[in-house]
């Protein structure tokens, strides 16, 4: 009888781009305390006063490597890529990883569409995951107000999206914010485009009916406040997620990274990592 063997899984090499921004280093820790990732490189802008400088060192854990501003150099170490930066950054190191063949998981949000259109084209190339929040339990909630929209379509529900972030944040609405738009105009049979209201001000006259409204808050430290309002008569129903730490991205974003394993090119979401369709 020959003994049975196990296979050890092979644990995905991963790179960080913005690694030290406050989302990078929460994916640099989610990383070093993961079983199924190794941190493979970090990339940061080439005028960074980190570059050169270990990417774990502010967790007291040296990883041995260097922050640095090579795109080409930093993904060839790695099998894939996370991106939370700026759309024009999130686009070059997406070209390089699709030339190299590296996956990416985009967590940056305030793509133009001309933009989303390059990385579909990207995607041929190499698999992507691409959200506009990474959160597990943001996700949920989208599935949640996919239902409530349904359900609620024919009781004349006013919907109303409060969005909250720090006030570093350089988009608005936020990407979650317009995503939750889009989930609840699709569950209608609806665009987004055709119904949005982004600013109230002066004498605007009555509410469309079929309306959905969204209102900006940027202050302090917030990390991300949701809520969505179904308005009815005689009663209103808030569905909402609130984040108190980024920790919740990056977590998301490994599962995510985890999905891509398997995967030579396409284009994916959320709902396909948590199989929510």
């Amino acid at each position: 009888m020959t003994a049975a063997t196990t296979t050890t899984p092979i644990r995905q090499r991963v790179a960080v781009a913005g690694a030290s921004g406050r989302m990078g280093r929460m994916l640099i820790e989610a990383i070093l305390n993961s079983g199924d990732c190794v941190l493979a490189a970090a990339l940061d802008l080439p005028d960074s006063p980190s570059l050169g400088s270990d990417p774990s060192a502010f967790l007291g854990k040296p990883s041995g490597l260097q922050i640095e501003s090579d795109v080409r150099s930093a993904l060839s170490k790695a099998d894939c890529l996370i991106d939370f930066t700026r759309p024009e950054g999130t686009m070059g190191h997406l070209a390089v990883a699709a030339e190299l063949g590296v996956k990416v998981v985009i967590g940056t949000t305030g793509f133009s569409d001309e933009q989303k259109a390059q990385i579909a084209a990207y995607a041929e190339k190499t698999a992507v995951v691409l959200s506009p929040n990474m959160s597990v339990g943001v996700n949920v909630t989208f599935k949640l107000l996919e239902m409530a929209a349904k359900a609620l379509q024919q009781g004349g529900y006013d919907i109303e999206i409060v969005e909250a972030h720090h006030k570093h944040k350089v988009d608005a609405p936020s990407g979650t914010a317009l995503k939750m738009g889009e989930v609840i105009a699709e569950a209608q049979g609806t665009q987004l485009a055709d119904r949005a209201v982004y600013e109230r001000y002066g004498h605007t006259g009555e509410r469309k009916a079929d309306s959905i409204g969204f209102a900006t808050v940027r202050g302090g430290d917030i990390v991300g406040d949701h809520t969505v309002l179904f308005a009815g008569t005689g009663e209103r129903i808030e569905i909402a997620h609130k984040s108190s730490s980024r920790a919740g991205y990056a977590n998301g974003s490994l599962r995510a990274v985890a999905y891509l394993a398997d995967k030579k090119s396409g284009q994916y979401d959320m709902y396909d990592v948590l199989k929510l369709r």
